[in-house]
């Protein structure tokens, strides 16, 4: 679903305009520049995805004289996406540990492609 129908979806729950709640349904789908198929989801769409929408926008949003709670926002945008509300733990159980996850494979680069100049 597009940010703008879960933002319509929480107007229509919690009163307001859909404008009152697109930035946080934005952003829980801004994964979708990333990865532009159903794996976006695996970025915020879970717990710490929730809990990163209420330290970005607050514990609540102004809607109105209401305030409405952030994390009702964001998980209700997860549970109408996915049906339940997972942890990073649920993406991640099932992910392959490569060795280069603990640092062991140092790969070189030269500092030009992080974009710093070496001193002469």
């Amino acid at each position: 679903m597009d940010a703008y129908f879960h933002a319509q979806s929480a107007s229509k729950k919690w009163g307001g305009t859909p404008h009152d709640f697109l930035a946080v349904e934005e952003f829980i789908d801004s994964s979708k520049v990333v990865l532009g198929d159903v794996r976006h989801r695996a970025i915020y769409h879970h717990t710490l995805g929730v809990l990163l929408c209420q330290r970005i926008f607050g514990p609540t949003i102004t809607v109105g004289r209401f305030q409405v709670p952030t994390k009702q926002i964001a998980e209700r945008h997860i549970i109408e996406d996915l049906g339940w509300l997972p942890t990073p733990a649920d993406y991640l159980k099932d992910m392959p540990v490569h060795q280069w996850f603990s640092g062991s494979r140092r790969k070189t680069m030269p500092l030009s492609t992080l974009g710093i100049k070496e001193k002469t």
